[in-house]
């Protein structure tokens, strides 16, 4: 990256609105936010908001399209990386000592249970209230998962029970709920808990909450279905949303057992997962 530009970028992220914009699309990312779902992520008014967005976009941190009549914001990834790596390589001159934290996440190293069994892939699907989206995701990985997934869900703000038609969809479709119960993600955030490989979030709210980055540098996805829980109507209507949430749940983590793990590039993986978030046969 051009050190001119490199510097426009760097001075727009150096405000904490604009920072705190950024990293909410970032979690987001490839994805686009509406601006009325940024601002209220973020408790920011519409006008402050317009104003970053457009400091923003004109450093090219930002790409805006427009979809009906609605905006959806989005972080240019290929900008983004030209600046990481402007930083990593030109300014910090590739020093070993700076990248192999980054490059070689310790997973090894981290403290295990010895109580949880070891497998290829430890994976966290979280949600708001991780008593539906997230509950699917966690048995549906586990049953689909050929034994090489750890499934484990959690809930930013945890409810005290599972939803009774979530329960009994799993039900329905064979999956066994004796263990499956409503967590705060602060349980997998505690010294010794496992390191996760993959962290997705599968509601929208989620991906907007204030997490601290996850130990062991996971790749994340954001899988963001409508929550079934806000559905109206009679029970059979109700019923029904559940048992579409869980089809498109079920599409996309039936995609993402069978991708070529051994092969596959850390950033040819990333690719895939956003992929899966993002296509349209896979949402419910």
């Amino acid at each position: 990256m051009e050190q001119n530009r490199a510097t426009h970028a760097f001075a727009t992220l150096g405000h904490p609105g604009r920072m705190a914009v950024f990293r909410l699309l970032m979690r987001f990312a490839p994805q686009g936010v509406r601006p009325t779902e940024i601002a209220e992520a973020l408790g920011m008014k519409q006008n402050t908001l317009s104003h970053h967005l457009a400091d923003l976009t004109a450093s090219g941190l930002v790409q805006v399209t427009r979809v009906g009549r609605s905006l959806y914001y989005a972080v240019d990834l290929d900008t983004t990386e030209g600046l990481i790596g402007y930083l990593a390589l030109d300014v910090g001159r590739a020093r070993p000592d700076l990248l192999a934290p980054l490059l070689f996440p310790p997973k090894d190293a981290a403290q295990m249970d010895p109580n949880i069994p070891d497998t290829d892939f430890d994976v966290l699907f979280i949600c708001s209230g991780n008593s539906a989206r997230s509950i699917f995701a966690e048995a549906l990985l586990r049953d689909l998962g050929k034994g090489k997934f750890q499934a484990f869900s959690a809930g930013t703000r945890p409810n005290t029970e599972l939803n009774p038609f979530a329960l009994e969809i799993l039900k329905r479709n064979g999956h066994d709920t004796s263990l499956l119960r409503s967590k705060h993600i602060s349980e997998f955030q505690q010294p010794g808990a496992i390191v996760m490989d993959f962290v997705f979030t599968v509601c929208d709210t989620a991906a907007a909450e204030e997490c601290p980055p996850w130990p062991g540098q996971p790749i994340t996805g954001h899988w963001g279905l409508p929550d079934p829980v806000k559905a109206t109507g009679t029970d059979a209507e109700k019923a029904l949303v559940f048992a579409q949430t869980y089809a498109g749940l079920r599409r996309r983590i039936m995609t993402f057992v069978e991708l070529p793990f051994e092969s596959l590039s850390r950033m040819s993986l990333q690719s895939r997962v956003d992929a899966i978030g993002t296509d349209s046969k896979a949402k419910a």
